[in-house]
């Protein structure tokens, strides 16, 4: 991914335009050199993607057929959590990446993790991810609360307690909220 982004990154000073935006995800987990893993997409958290920059990542992707990239590679998908993060989160981004055209900053080391644990209890998919982080148990321990807040179903504390076990084994920690 992070050729893609520096290619993007090219196309989009060629066009005159530039973008900055924050993203999470694998994408940003990979330009931060946390994991070494593919990843289809480039999830933007903030801001909306406007049009023109929508239009140019789709036609970046179909000028580049060989980098694989689906229509919707950049994108919004995670735009809602900036509602669930704690209300100062903006305050705590990291830059990952600057271009001629595009600059990207990522969530804070914590809201980053939040966003990642929520993520793998929600899906998962993200174990690998999370267990990459390295989170101490002091981190854990300060995100479990606000995982567990993230779903009313009756069912969700109880998973994601479970979930934050086998992760804190995987860290070869004793997890006791």
């Amino acid at each position: 991914m992070k050729t893609v982004l520096i290619a993007f990154d090219q196309y989009l000073a060629s066009e005159g335009l530039s973008f900055e935006a924050v993203i999470i995800g694998g994408a940003a987990l990979i330009l931060m050199e946390v994991v070494d893993r593919q990843t289809k997409d480039v999830d933007c958290l903030d801001p909306v993607i406007d049009a023109r920059i929508k239009q140019a990542s789709i036609e970046f992707a179909k000028k580049n057929p060989k980098l694989r990239l689906q229509e919707n590679w950049l994108n919004n998908g995670p735009a809602s959590l900036k509602r669930e993060l704690p209300s100062d989160w903006s305050t705590r981004l990291q830059e990952i990446y600057r271009g001629k055209a595009l600059t990207l900053t990522t969530l804070g080391r914590i809201d980053l993790l939040r966003s990642k644990l929520y993520a793998y209890c929600d899906r998962q998919t993200d174990l690998d991810d999370c267990v990459a982080l390295e989170p101490t148990l002091e981190e854990l321990l300060e995100c479990y609360p606000w995982v567990k807040e993230r779903d009313a179903s009756p069912l969700w504390p109880d998973h994601v307690l479970e979930s934050f076990e086998i992760l804190a084994g995987r860290r070869a920690y004793d997890f006791i909220p």
